[in-house]
């Protein structure tokens, strides 16, 4: 162990020391202490090495955002060149699992390690990848030298670094600088994150735009009815507008029979929500036409409770009781699409009070008007780009929004159609970040084969 690593884990294990009560008592309150301690301790199973010339690339996909982020790349990859073995790591719970339903039937996924310099080697051990692509912004110091310390190449796609966190780095430029310097390339969204990973000693940056406009499934033309009741899909009984169970249904039907959702009344869905959003969405309910039905998705499953209380009769996904709602809770994690499908109009939070913002791409890309609010520093260039082209509305009054949506359709269907045309102008960053790892493993092959 070098004496920078031994250093780190001595700082990683006092810190941990330190604020044991603070995270204790979060595990023990939402239940997050039910977590695969063995993998977050670097203890993986043996993956065989790759069988060559096949070569094995580890993407680091962290959460549930970055693992849906990546399947474009992820089925290009796989269906161009299978000569790539993709290993899919993941560091949260809900990360893992919606990994797992993604891409465990086709590619390894495992639970990418704690920072400790033991944790480190003995994943590496496990996984022998011949390169590592860290998702946005997922890069460690030991892992990071362990990885030049074994001449694994690691990069960075989709990189994206916020004013707010490249302010913190700088200040410790001294510390993160060799870590940032050990980054073959770093494949960035816009040119301010270019010129921030830089800074921080990036010698090779690529400005690519983001796959966030790459979607799995092409973008869908606007669904906003011009009138209610919609037409209703060949399962649907007319009469209530509730889907027939008897008969084949798609996700999002079964969701909307799950939940009781009423298919011949406008339904608002609101993705990502942060705390107190909630509150201030079904105070804003009674503005509305009559009927309008509000389906709330909260961000995290620690502020699943709180949603639930701000509705005498809310209607949660989990309990398996059907409405009629108004109010319905979506307390599941990888459904969030299936609600967005349903939708009239998507209202995404974490953007009402102060927080920073969430994906508009998801709504915009099923046709759906989409509404989001003034604090969205985190996905400033997106928001911007399509709010200039008419692509969503952005307000702190989402209901006053939605409810003059919901009585000019043609309004609502012109926002979504906006939002359609620059996704579609946008499309290719996953395939040409694709390529980028493609050549780096074809680069690392050959060094390989270079007599030392």
């Amino acid at each position: 162990m070098g004496t920078m690593a031994l250093l780190r884990d001595i700082v990683y294990l006092s810190g941990l020391g330190l604020t044991s009560p603070v995270w204790g008592y979060r595990l023990l309150s939402t239940g997050k202490w039910r977590t695969d301690w063995a993998g977050r301790f670097g203890r993986t199973p043996d993956l065989p090495a790759p069988q060559r010339p096949r070569q094995r690339l580890l993407i680091n996909a962290v959460s549930v955002g970055e693992a849906n982020l990546i399947r474009h790349m992820v089925a290009y990859l796989h269906q161009h060149h299978p000569h790539i073995e993709l290993v899919i790591a993941a560091t949260t719970d809900t990360g893992y699992k919606r990994a797992a339903d993604l891409y465990g039937q086709t590619h390894a996924v495992v639970r990418y390690p704690i920072d400790l310099s033991r944790s480190v080697r003995r994943f590496l051990d496990a996984i022998k990848p011949d390169a590592v692509a860290a998702v946005e912004l997922e890069i460690w110091p030991n892992f990071t030298d362990e990885c030049h310390r074994r001449h694994i190449p690691i990069c960075v796609i989709n990189g994206r670094l916020s004013e707010r966190s490249f302010r913190g780095y700088h200040k410790i430029r001294s510390l993160v600088g060799p870590t940032f310097e050990k980054i073959k390339f770093a494949a960035v969204q816009t040119q301010a994150y270019a010129e921030r990973f830089q800074a921080l000693g990036v010698a090779d940056v690529r400005i690519t735009d983001t796959m966030k406009w790459d979607p799995p499934h092409p973008p869908a033309p606007p669904t906003f009815p011009p009138t209610f009741p919609p037409t209703f899909p060949s399962n649907t009984n007319p009469s209530s507008g509730t889907v027939d169970a008897q008969a084949e249904t798609d996700p999002a039907d079964e969701l909307a029979l799950a939940l009781g959702i009423d298919r011949s009344k406008p339904l608002i869905v609101a993705g990502s929500t942060g705390p107190g959003e909630p509150e201030m969405l079904v105070a804003g309910l009674a503005d509305l036409p009559p009927g309008t039905q509000l389906l709330i998705a909260p961000r995290k499953p620690e502020w699943f409770d709180d949603a639930a209380r701000t509705h005498p009769h809310i209607v949660r996904r989990t309990t398996g009781q059907p409405g009629p709602g108004p109010v319905y809770l979506l307390d599941t994690i990888g459904e969030l699409r299936h609600a967005y499908a349903l939708a009239d109009i998507a209202i995404v939070g974490r953007s009402f009070l102060g927080l920073y913002g969430s994906d508009v791409m998801e709504p915009a890309g099923l046709g759906k008007p989409v509404i989001i609010g003034p604090h969205h520093a985190d996905f400033q260039d997106t928001v911007d780009t399509m709010h200039a082209a008419g692509g969503l509305i952005v307000t702190d009054k989402p209901m006053q929004s939605a409810r003059q949506l919901l009585n000019n359709p043609d309004d609502a269907v012109r926002v979504a159609q906006c939002g359609r045309d620059v996704i579609l102008s946008r499309q290719g960053s996953s395939q040409r970040q694709a390529d980028m790892l493609v050549e780096l493993l074809q680069q690392t092959a050959a060094a390989n084969q270079t007599p030392q």
